[in-house]
């Protein structure tokens, strides 16, 4: 990866401003590779070299990527001024970063949601070409049934004229509950798709997304950064 400066490597984990990071290299508090910074303009290589701030190790890393367990309630956006965002969830100095969801959930649907400041990934994870995999948990008001799956499955056409790909549809238990696949994400696309089948959805929630699947020991409301493996999956798609 091509050097960059050290104050713009530190200033993007927005833990600190440009000039607080001046501030501590005069006061010799930031070492790379193991002796003094002397100029924050000095560039090194964000992902090789070891940068540490009072002793302690700075991720330095160009990307975040994080799966969070979106409660209901919140909206699936970058910044709302009367409502409250997923971004709200998240320390002040992941919210600096520019972090954003990739794709949305509906403010009253719960489950995986991943973000990330890595657009590239993000466009690729969402372009209609990839129809990469969404799995959800719905619960409807009805029973599901074979006709169901098979409507589904051949790919609805809704009442406003959106054509819709062809989904996967599994009940579960009595049959109110089940898993609906989508490989798209329009809009309300699986209660949409539910309501045209007489069957509204009451409760939903997303388990995975590609590779990505749901960490069940978060509660709702947390968040973790994604491992190595998970990351390696996702990119690969």
């Amino acid at each position: 990866m091509a050097l960059q400066r050290l104050d713009k490597l530190l200033s993007a984990t927005g833990h600190w401003s440009r000039k607080e990071i001046k501030d501590m290299v005069r006061q010799g508090r930031i070492t790379a590779d193991g002796r003094p910074v002397l100029r924050p303009e000095e560039k090194w290589d964000p992902q090789l070299a070891e940068i540490r701030v009072d002793g302690q190790a700075v991720d330095c890393a160009p990307f975040v990527y994080l799966m969070l367990h979106k409660p209901a309630g919140l909206l699936s956006a970058t910044e709302d001024r009367d409502q409250k965002t997923v971004l709200d969830l998240l320390p002040e100095h992941l919210q600096r970063r520019g972090l954003f969801p990739v794709g949305r959930l509906d403010k009253d649907t719960e489950g995986l949601l991943l973000l990330t400041d890595d657009g590239e990934l993000a466009h690729r994870l969402l372009s209609p070409r990839k129809h990469v995999d969404k799995v959800y948990y719905a619960k409807v008001d009805g029973i599901v049934d074979r006709d169901d799956a098979a409507a589904l499955a051949e790919g609805m056409t809704l009442g406003d004229g959106l054509r819709c790909l062809p989904a996967g549809l599994e009940p579960l238990g009595d049959g109110s509950e089940c898993l609906v696949t989508l490989r798209e994400g329009k809009y309300h696309q699986v209660k949409r798709m539910m309501a045209a089948r007489g069957k509204p959805v009451i409760y939903l929630k997303r388990l995975s997304m590609g590779p990505i699947c749901l960490d069940e020991r978060l509660k709702k409301g947390e968040w973790r950064m994604l491992n190595s493996q998970e990351l390696q999956n996702l990119k690969g798609q």
